[in-house]
């Protein structure tokens, strides 16, 4: 996947099929736009995501909630998902005084794009002077073909990221995993490992504050460790000398050489509190 930090500063010769969105946490309807941009790489058409480093949701609103995911964890997915290119854009004053008809053409002549997906929520330019509609009528002239999706629900509830926040505070992790379509993961790196006589290793993670931790509580979890997968059990707490969050994992099994090593913690189930 190629990455590129700005609308502006990029030009892509190739035919592009482009989702633009926050993707601060990329959920099944996500997973919809991002499925449809890449099956056009049939017609010819690279696959493009276009995004931003810090959520738009940050400096509009003040909303100081943690995202889903941070954007390590965020281009990981799409790394996975097979995405040719990756923008990255600063949501600053340029970008957000880009008129609508502006921001278009900058897709359609820097970008080189074809084929657009996007939500029917969907709006862009100028204080959101652009939507949908609007596509519509322009998508023939500038030359590119438009798919919108409407918004998948799950009990009777629109899936969005605001609602599997709400959910992972609350610790309904089946919920979660339910709507994001693949289970709730957090990167980390073991800051400390212990093996006991009777070979359980402990071990602990500080999570990005960046990241929106799931409820405190003990989960039935999986680690992922250089291609390997454990079997494990993770309690989320808060640090006793200092106000951090801590998350303490304990896996059934020897593992050699963990300390300060990168791994994955997958979380399937929260158990039921005493």
């Amino acid at each position: 996947m190629e990455h590129f930090n700005s609308i502006f500063d990029t030009s892509i010769n190739t035919p592009t099929a482009i989702t633009i969105g926050k993707f601060d946490g990329i959920h099944k309807g996500h997973h919809e736009l991002i499925s449809e941009i890449i099956s056009k790489k049939a017609l010819g058409l690279y696959s493009c995501v276009i995004t931003f480093k810090k959520s738009p949701r940050l400096i509009l609103s003040k909303d100081i909630t943690p995202n889903l995911f941070t954007n390590e964890e965020r281009d990981y997915i799409l790394e996975q998902r097979g995405i040719n290119y990756l923008i990255v854009s600063e949501f600053n004053k340029k970008f957000m005084e880009l008129d609508a008809l502006t921001f278009i053409e900058i897709l359609c002549k820097k970008l080189n794009m074809k084929f657009l997906a996007v939500g029917d929520d969907f709006t862009f330019g100028y204080k959101s002077s652009g939507n949908v509609e609007l596509l519509k009528k322009i998508s023939r002239k500038y030359g590119f073909e438009l798919k919108v999706f409407n918004k998948i629900k799950k009990n009777r509830k629109c899936i969005s990221s605001t609602l599997i926040r709400e959910e992972l505070i609350k610790g309904n992790i089946k919920l979660v995993n339910e709507m994001l379509g693949y289970e709730y993961f957090i990167f980390g790196q073991a800051i400390f490992e212990k093996n006991s006589k009777n070979k359980i290793s402990l071990i602990y993670v500080i999570p990005s504050k960046e990241k929106l931790i799931p409820k405190f509580g003990i989960y039935f979890t999986k680690i992922i460790f250089e291609g390997n997968i454990y079997n494990s059990i993770s309690r989320i707490e808060h640090k006793s000398s200092e106000n951090e969050v801590i998350i303490e994992t304990f896996i059934n099994e020897y593992i050699v050489d963990l300390n300060g090593k990168k791994i994955s913690i997958i979380f399937l189930k929260i158990l039921p509190e005493m």
